[in-house]
């Protein structure tokens, strides 16, 4: 373009800066937010209005924000935008775990084990609860920093005196329907941080241990068997051969027949028939016969036919102690010899099945993990005071040395470790609290209850429902110090425990008065007044139990702390969102405190999404070096561009993160970026939609084609947000963007430039370009909170609804209804595909030399339309031309789509450099008027 032309155009001008700065300007937007508090300005805009609660999971004030609370955060957040911009009013308060076993196992690794041992309670309290709070405004300040409004200031806590009220009210109100109960069972037991742990408290990892194949021998004689009387075993397999002390039964699947292998010397033993050459060959059996009856048919009994009779225990048979023979399906015939050894004290299974016949716990084995001292049943016997892993060789050379060891051998499986200390559990039969799942009914009615959850993804109801369908009585009680105490007490005279609604009122005034620390420090009798009497005996030596509720219980109960109690909120709440991992964790203990207490579930939706990994997949750990710390990426990249990462994932999966994938996020967030900078320098200051936008009636063909595939991106982005499909937002906005920047806005860039700034052809473009712009920013809004932010300072008065911040803003209202719209996409489906196969032809053109000239303005087009394309046009005061960029474009009817690509007619005119007639001045008929 000649020099002496250029002022006469209409060039891009915006202050928009190109550079964002997120690192530099991000923290300097969200201190004008807290200054002008923008998230009660939301609240006060929607006062009224219909409230969609997503209540907040709360994480553990244990250390720094990582890559999965930043994801975390960011998704709800992006949904409280989102229905915010809807009109609903989208209270949403923070919450943080601030009990049980993870902020004490960080107390106990500050000062040291043998340290933290010698603490009194109140002190150990009172440093776990320091700790908590220093956690809490550690990653208060890393959610605020990724622009998530909430309310910060006002958050809940699980160790304040409401929450510790509450967690004592659930309780009762379980404890009255009869739910609650105290047993002595298996659980999970931590050795190391002596506490029972729930399932969720699990971890499952690889490990190598011995299973042993171990001959018992019988004490009875099955019916048939009686000529092999004194000379008949059964032959078992265990993975722990250290619960061998606490053996009681021996149990067979109920249906399977089981058979007697003889030996040469004249014994037999009893294996499933589905077993007996597997095992017999596994055990280097090489001369044996199956043992006949009397018909000369194999001797065989099913599990129920040989249930009752009785063996010599392995380990305390000499003293007399005998195990008896029980059925269940659990048993499997997939391994082994379908005989499995049962210690009721060290399995849930085993319990369940003893107590059906009513099989005796014995219980060897201390909080410590040691066997007890001692040579009778109940203790470690031959292996007292031995650690039961390391007791597993020494027991295994004892059975070897007293020929009843058939085969050890080395194997790989899943077994289950402490989620804080990483070591692996025991099974161990202690005296704990428990909900019962079936006793009223709770099971049923939580599985009910879930039938009426909308879960996103839909399949994650499977999981959870899965969780409910199997989930043993739920084991409430921890032996920690840092918790909210189970309101119970004992009498010191009788023994007796003592727990009714006059003491659990008491209790639920006193947490709310002074909190749970008075449990610790206060004497039964300055609180429980007259209830302070044992109902038994009658005595007034009453003293309170030390077990705290299960952690799970502590945050679970947030439905009725946070939602029910504070007026803002509601229950049920309308969403909860959390990691996977939460189907057995705190989605389960919502679920039935929830069920338990009111009979019904405390969300109307569930969003679960996977865990965070890096670039090749891997769990992220400090130790392979491959963490992305979120405070980093903001101090570096900007919180837009880790908000963008969440926003291009499919967050119902793992999804991996690294620097690389950051950069090309990066690369996607300057594309959005360029794109409204390049719409704003047409606009701003040029553009007020308010009193120059041209009707949508009277729009130029191509413009209000254009509007109407905006419209359609809109609807479609609009029904992603609605699914929480985060990925679709992206990848539908950003495919529109490429769309628009290799299409749409380029070919009008003509038009934008050098028609005249106020003619009726350049306000046309420009009411589509305006609408472009305010749907970008608006359907960006949830996701890039401060880029939207930022353009907002740029955009006339009459785009922002009357708001100075984005967040402000109401949802999109598209130009066009949907019949409106969607009756004019087949035409621009039309110029679509005629424009790419120009693009084709064009290049095609450049390489064979028709076109030498790399300017598209330099060819004129041939095109042929279908007939049925033809038609979508046919009234269509369509330009071409302009839509390919070229110089002239001559349109027929065929039987299918052509173009072909021909040098331009005329000359190039000084001022826009397309090919057109030119008059003397060197201008083309536009630009001439134009100058003139």
């Amino acid at each position: 373009m000649a020099n002496e032309y250029k002022k006469t155009t209409n060039l891009p001008n915006t202050d928009f800066p190109m550079r964002a700065s997120l690192a530099q300007n991000e923290p300097k937007r969200l201190a004008d937010w807290n200054q002008n508090n923008v998230y009660d300005l939301l609240m006060k805009k929607n006062e009224g209005h219909d409230k969609f609660v997503l209540h907040d999971g709360p994480p553990y004030a244990n250390g720094p924000i990582h890559l999965g609370h930043a994801q975390n955060k960011i998704s709800k957040d992006i949904i409280n935008r989102y229905k915010a911009m809807q009109g609903f009013q989208t209270p949403y308060v923070p919450g943080w775990d601030c009990h049980g076993q993870p902020i004490e196992h960080k107390v106990e690794q500050m000062l040291g084990t043998e340290k933290f041992n010698q603490l009194s309670t109140e002190k150990i309290r009172e440093l776990c609860r320091k700790m908590a709070v220093e956690q809490v405004d550690t990653q208060r300040q890393g959610f605020k920093r990724l622009g998530v409004l909430g309310e910060w200031d006002n958050p809940y806590l699980t160790y304040v005196n409401d929450y510790d009220a509450t967690d004592i009210e659930i309780f009762k109100a379980i404890y009255d329907k009869g739910s609650v109960y105290r047993g002595t069972k298996p659980v999970h037991w931590c050795t190391h941080d002596h506490t029972a742990l729930s399932e969720a408290e699990i971890e499952y990892h690889d490990v190598t241990s011995t299973a042993i194949f171990v001959r018992f021998e019988l004490t009875t004689v099955p019916e048939g068997l009686e000529a092999y009387a004194g000379k008949t075993w059964v032959d078992i397999w265990t993975t722990t051969p250290w619960t061998m002390p606490a053996d009681e039964a021996v149990i067979l699947h109920p249906e399977a027949n089981y058979v007697a292998l003889e030996l040469p010397d004249g014994h037999v033993e009893i294996v499933a028939e589905a077993l007996a050459e597997k095992a017999a060959t596994k055990f280097g059996y090489t001369d044996w016969k199956l043992v006949q009856d009397a018909e000369g048919n194999t001797w065989k009994k099913t599990g129920v036919e040989l249930a009752g009779n009785e063996y010599k225990q392995p380990i305390f048979g000499d003293l007399g102690n005998t195990g008896k023979f029980i059925y269940a399906d659990y048993v499997t015939l997939d391994d082994g010899t379908g005989v499995v050894h049962s210690a009721p004290g060290h399995g849930v299974d085993d319990y369940n099945a003893g107590v059906r016949f009513d099989i005796p716990q014995t219980m060897p084995v201390d909080d410590d993990g040691h066997f007890f001292k001692g040579e009778g049943q109940g203790t470690g016997g031959p292996f007292s005071g031995m650690e039961v892993n390391e007791a597993n060789p020494v027991i295994v050379q004892w059975l070897k040395d007293r020929g009843t060891l058939i085969l050890a051998e080395e194997i790989t499986h899943s077994y289950p470790h402490c989620w804080r200390c990483k070591e692996p559990v025991i099974f161990r039969a202690t005296s704990q609290w428990f909900v019962s799942m079936d006793k009223t009914g709770l099971r049923q009615q939580a599985a009910e209850e879930l039938a009426k959850v909308k879960f996103y993804p839909a399949n994650a109801v499977k999981r959870i429902g899965s969780m409910v369908e199997g989930r043993p009585d739920w084991c409430i009680s921890r032996q920690r110090n840092w918790g909210v105490p189970i309101p119970a007490f004992t009498c010191e005279d009788c023994g007796e425990t003592i727990i009714n609604d006059q003491t659990l009122d008491a209790v639920i005034k006193l947490f709310r008065e002074k909190g749970s620390d008075a449990w610790f420090t206060d004497d039964p009798k300055t609180y429980l007044g007259d209830a302070c009497v044992c109902p038994k005996c009658g005595g007034h030596n009453l003293k309170a139990n030390k077990d705290i509720l299960d952690v799970w219980w502590d945050s679970g109960v947030s439905h009725t702390a946070v939602c029910k109690h504070r007026p803002n909120l509601k229950f049920p709440a309308d969403m909860y969102l959390e990691g996977s991992d939460q189907h057995r964790g705190w989605f389960m203990s919502s679920l039935m405190t929830s069920v338990g207490a009111y009979g019904v579930a405390p969300y109307k939706s569930v969003v679960s999404q996977g865990f965070t990994l890096d670039g090749q997949g891997r769990k992220m750990s400090k130790s392979l070096g491959n963490v992305i710390d979120p405070n980093a990426v903001c101090a570096e990249r900007g919180a837009d561009v880790l908000r963008l990462w969440v926003a291009s994932v499919d967050t119902s999966t793992d999804v991996p993160c690294d620097d690389a994938i950051l950069s090309q996020v990066g690369d996607a967030y300057r594309r959005f970026r360029n794109t409204l900078r390049f719409l704003l320098g047409e606009l701003e200051g040029q553009f007020d939609p308010a009193t120059d936008a041209v009707a949508v009636a009277d729009l130029e063909e191509y413009d209000r084609l254009v509007l109407a595939r905006m419209c359609e991106v809109h609807a479609a982005v609009t029904e992603a947000y609605e699914g929480y499909r985060f990925n679709n937002v992206f990848r539908t906005l950003y495919d529109y963007i490429i769309e628009l920047s290799n299409g749409y806005l380029n070919a009008t860039k003509d038009r934008m430039y050098c028609d005249a700034a106020n003619s009726a052809t350049r306000r046309s473009a420009q009411t589509v370009w305006a609408e472009i712009l305010s749907m970008l920013v608006h359907d960006l809004q949830p996701i890039l909170v401060y880029t939207t932010d930022e353009v907002m300072q740029f955009l006339p008065e009459s785009m922002r609804d009357g708001q100075k911040y984005a967040a402000l803003l109401d949802w999109y209202k598209a130009p066009m209804s949907a019949d409106e719209y969607t009756s004019l996409l087949p035409a621009y489906q039309v110029l679509v595909d005629a424009r790419a196969s120009y693009t084709k032809a064009y290049e095609t053109a450049l390489d064979e030399g028709v076109v030498i000239e790399k300017t598209t303005q330099a060819t004129r087009a041939e095109v042929t339309l279908t007939a049925e394309q033809a038609s979508y046009i046919a009234d269509a005061n369509l330009d071409f031309a302009e839509v390919f960029v070229c110089s002239e474009v001559s349109v027929s009817e065929g039987s299918e789509l052509s173009v072909s690509v021909y040098p331009a007619n005329g000359e190039r005119c000084d001022r826009c450099w397309n090919y057109r007639e030119l008059g003397e001045d060197h201008l083309c008929h536009r630009c001439h008027e134009v100058v003139a």
